[in-house]
């Protein structure tokens, strides 16, 4: 520890690198090993009853691994990955952590120094590739700079808007000696709301009739949603979340009415174009939100009050008639604290909306023996108060969102880019951060065999995600622009699938195929019970390509009749159907 703290004996870089790690309190850091960090892996070795290295077996696995790490805990995760190759794989997590604006750092193994601008192996310049989709790119070079560079890496990484930092690790950089200090993380006060912002947001909002709250952002504390949850309470606002952050805000509360993201009721949308106030608290009133830039006037007409920690963000697409730059956290103290509205004018606004929201949520008569709403609902009122959700990109993931409630004591991670192959890593990473937790992963069966393979990561590390796959043998979103646009005309979209439950089992999990709406729950349950990592898979009716509408509808919608010599493409289902329930051994 003497060595640590004053750094009066000499260490490789490797080591120094594994020591600003623990020095700036990561305890997690994901990783595909290669030869480019060789000594950085050695450094890490020194420190393993501080930090778990956890081994993925792809590097877009490892880096959602960090990301929802990053989600979970607002520190920033911490991906490891070799240079060329690795690095291209881990590029999709930068931008989902750009996008999502998740505190994310990445270590690049680099070539030797001397080999630079020669296409040597493996050679990209990081700078260049990376510097478009994260906040801060640097090259470490020299070993004496370790502990200040990395240092400075984490305080970009959780500053203002927050967001990815990437480091590239020239290799011979790690074998060379140096003696010098490591550098703790900065102890910064977060920025606090104006002295005058809450009392003028007061103002603003007594004068209203029809507003609106929309929570979004990422970094929140349990103190902070307790906070905020609090202030839009005592004032009865109705409360929206922004597009993949229903952790955020309790979703049983009365004051819940929707989410503002890519499949929104359209019933909220037209109560949000009503509003004569909104209140962002944390969105970046992005092309989701505003479904498609048409929620809103960009001139201001719709008076918007933005709350977020970068001022550069507040005003950047919508102009807003009041801009409060602070921590979200710190705002949420602070409004807290204000004096409600005393009898508000907008107490029937606010049921409307919430009825909506309801009605919304009810589940439609499906054709078929699973009506996969009914499933999803009696799922949420059977599972534990703290369960962490994941979901993947795709239609399926609508589902869950427009059927089921996020409860005050469950997180929720997606990516808000909609990035496929998240569910499964992030899953996973959210188990090794909260093992004590249950955690149920949505996916579709196109996104699953993207990163599915980092289930093995799960048995490596003894934790037990429950996996659902939503299969419907087709890359169901684009399918569904495809039948919009050119209907009968399928192309590219269909899918040849396994039995998933029996792809788990050849690990040695838990697997089972869910086909009837009753059968969910005990599934489930069992996969729980079983203490393995798990997969259900819920084997849909493809011809309900989403929530609201079947392949046929949206073929009558288009107005245009099939060609004469087309035949229906069908895509192979795979295994023979089997029984619910694990095969007799």
């Amino acid at each position: 520890m003497a060595e640590a703290k004053t750094g009066q004996a000499g260490r490789t870089g490797g080591k120094l690198l594994a020591d600003a790690l623990v020095a700036q309190g990561v305890t997690h850091a994901f990783c595909v090993p290669g030869e480019s960090y060789l000594d950085l892996l050695d450094g890490l070795y020194s420190v393993r009853n501080r930090l778990q290295l956890v081994t993925c077996r792809f590097e877009a696995g490892a880096i959602h691994m960090a990301e929802a790490y990053g989600k979970l805990t607002g520190k920033p995760g911490v991906a490891i990955v070799t240079r060329g190759p690795g690095a291209c794989h881990a590029a999709i997590g930068v931008h989902v952590a750009q996008q999502d604006s998740t505190p994310l750092v990445l270590l690049v193994g680099q070539i030797p120094v001397e080999e630079t601008d020669r296409e040597t192996f493996q050679e990209v310049d990081y700078r260049r590739m990376f510097s478009p989709i994260a906040k801060w790119v640097t090259q470490i070079d020299d070993e004496k700079r370790i502990p200040e560079l990395m240092a400075h890496a984490f305080d970009v990484a959780v500053s203002g808007r927050p967001g990815p930092v990437v480091i590239a690790i020239s290799e011979e950089m790690q074998k060379r000696m140096a003696s010098v200090p490591d550098i703790g993380p900065a102890n910064v006060l977060p920025p606090h709301p104006a002295p005058d912002a809450v009392s003028r947001m007061m103002d603003m909002l007594g004068k209203a009739k029809r507003p609106l709250a929309v929570l979004g952002g990422s970094r929140w504390s349990d103190q902070g949603k307790a906070d905020i949850r609090d202030f839009l309470l005592a004032n009865d606002l109705p409360v929206a979340v922004g597009f993949r952050r229903q952790g955020i805000f309790d979703g049983t509360s009365e004051n819940y009415v929707g989410d503002l993201g890519v499949g929104a009721d359209p019933g909220l949308v037209a109560h949000a174009k009503d509003a004569d106030l909104i209140i962002a608290i944390g969105s970046r009133l992005g092309e989701t939100f505003s479904q498609g830039y048409t929620l809103l006037d960009m001139a201001g007409a719709t008076p918007i009050v933005h709350v977020y920690p970068e001022q550069a963000e507040i005003g950047r697409v919508y102009r807003p008639a009041l801009g409060i730059t602070a921590d979200l956290n710190a705002f949420a103290a602070a409004a807290k604290a204000a004096a409600p509205i005393k009898k508000p004018a907008w107490a029937g606004w606010t049921r409307d909306l919430r009825a909506t929201r309801m009605k919304q949520a009810a589940a439609p008569d499906y054709e078929g023996p699973l009506n996969l709403a009914k499933a999803l609902q009696a799922l949420e009122k059977a599972l534990p108060a703290n369960t962490i959700y994941t979901t993947d990109a795709g239609n399926f993931a609508t589902w869950p969102t427009r059927f089921m409630h996020v409860g005050a004591g469950q997180d929720f991670l997606g990516p808000t880019n909609g990035a496929m192959g998240y569910a499964v890593p992030s899953a996973i990473g959210a188990k090794i951060v909260h093992p004590e937790r249950p955690v149920i992963g949505f996916v579709g069966d196109g996104g699953f065999l993207m990163t599915g393979q980092e289930i093995a990561t799960a048995f490596h590390h003894a934790v037990n995600p429950v996996i659902l796959v939503f299969n419907n043998q087709m890359y169901g979103t684009i399918r569904m622009y495809q039948e919009r646009t050119y209907p009968h005309r399928v192309s590219g979209t269909a899918l040849t699938n396994p039995d998933f439950a029996r792809f788990i089992e050849a690990f040695g999990g838990f697997g089972e195929v869910v086909e009837k709406t009753d059968e969910l729950v005990p599934a489930v349950q069992r996969a729980l019970a079983s203490g393995k990592p798990a997969i259900v898979e819920i084997r849909m009716n493809p011809e309900q390509v989403t929530n609201r509408a079947t392949i046929a509808d949206l073929r009558a919608q288009s107005g245009k009749a099939a060609p004469a010599a087309s035949l229906p493409a069908k895509a192979k289902r795979g295994p023979a159907p089997r029984r619910s329930g694990p095969r007799p051994r």
